[in-house]
């Protein structure tokens, strides 16, 4: 604490006092079951509290070490190490929470994260008993390893939850996090390198950039969907999609199936052109595995085991139907002379984001729409 306030630091205590409002105001947020953004897209309520808690930790943590700054200021005190302590266990495994429940694809358990934290307070207990140990080396470098063996899990786990996306969503708008998981990795990286630093400038422009990231978790957690392709929620539950229900015996789950000699049906090609293809079901936007398996009258999982024998993607068959019902009606308004406008055949093609249709164009056609258009002309 300066022994007089300069307005330089009249600026750092606006910016912090700022911060601690900006916390408060967006936990309460979390918590709340409005929306400001997305409105009508239903947000995974497990994420919600995570965030509102993440939210929560910071403004806590931002608090005691203000009134510790104003009261002591004493690094070498046994309520430094305590706050520290404090910080290693709320602030990690907060945003660890965050991380780990935007992968809907899953529950994943977040007692790991509490277990690798467990050498830090050992750490720090042990300079309570033996203050004349500096310890600060050690936890800096078991702290960076930690960090980079969860960014390598969180990888391998995004990658799966990219597939597992694709095995059950044709639509994937706001459904991938991956952009998002590093950009909120950020936001791990900034505390830590706030909490190494002393630089006037530098704790200023971290102020501002927090600001940001906060408006990035924000954003991002009111525009992610809730999806429920057969994973539990809150309560347990499995849980599936609206879509239209059919008859108890006519959707069977494997075991059920097996145990009343009801066997995997051979024809779900056939069923899959007469329900699907022949009635452009394909056209409809946020169109699951599951709501197709429904729709067509067959269990999700022989629909997708179908999809795997043919080597193919539930959202690469979909999204092939889709561009090829595209090149049909651009060849049939060409046909008949009347002006096309490649935005609004994509949309009646099933496609809400020009971008995911250019970028499925060029998958399957081998080039960009605009270069195929040029040599139709």
């Amino acid at each position: 604490m300066p022994e007089q306030l300069t307005p330089e630091w009249m600026i750092f205590f606006l910016l912090y006092g700022a911060g601690i409002a900006a916390n408060v105001i967006l936990g309460l947020y979390m918590l709340s079951p409005g929306k400001a953004i997305a409105p009508d897209i239903p947000s995974p309520v497990r994420l919600r509290r995570w965030t509102a808690a993440f939210f929560g930790a910071v403004t806590l943590s931002s608090i005691w070490w203000f009134l510790f700054y104003i009261y002591s200021g004493d690094i070498q005190s046994v309520t430094y190490i305590l706050l520290a302590l404090l910080d290693c266990l709320i602030l990690p495994p907060s945003f660890a929470g965050i991380l780990l429940n935007m992968l809907q694809d899953r529950r994943r358990p977040l007692w790991p994260v509490f277990a690798a934290l467990t050498p830090i307070p050992v750490i720090g207990i042990l300079k309570i008993i033996r203050p004349d140990i500096d310890p600060s080396l050690h936890i800096t470098v078991y702290g960076l390893m930690l960090i980079v063996a969860f960014t390598i899990y969180m990888m391998v786990c995004v990658r799966q939850y990219r597939s597992w996306l694709r095995d059950n969503y044709a639509d994937l708008e706001h459904k991938e996090i991956w952009l998002s998981h590093l950009l909120l990795a950020g936001f791990m990286m900034t505390f830590v390198f706030y909490g190494f630093t002393d630089n006037y400038e530098t704790s200023i422009l971290i102020h501002f950039v927090s600001f940001l990231l906060y408006g990035l978790l924000v954003w991002r957690v009111d525009t992610l969907p809730l999806l429920t392709a057969g994973q539990t929620d809150t309560d347990g539950q499995t849980k599936t999609e609206d879509a239209p229900l059919q008859p108890a015996d006519a959707i069977q789950e494997p075991d059920m199936a097996a145990k009343k000699g009801v066997s995997i049906p051979a024809n779900i090609g056939q069923l899959l052109a007469k329900n699907c293809e022949d009635k452009h079901v394909y056209l409809q936007h946020d169109l699951s595995l599951v709501n197709l398996a429904a729709i067509v009258g067959i269990n999700r999982t022989y629909l997708s085991r179908y999809f795997s024998n043919q080597g193919i993607s539930y959202n690469t068959y979909i999204n092939k139907l889709r561009i090829n019902h595209f090149v049909a009606l651009y060849y049939k308004n060409v046909t008949e002379n009347r002006p096309v406008t490649i935005q609004q055949l994509a949309k009646e093609s099933g496609y809400r984001s020009y971008s995911t249709f250019s970028a499925a164009f060029k998958q399957f056609m081998g080039q960009s729409v605009a270069s195929w258009t040029q040599g139709k002309n």
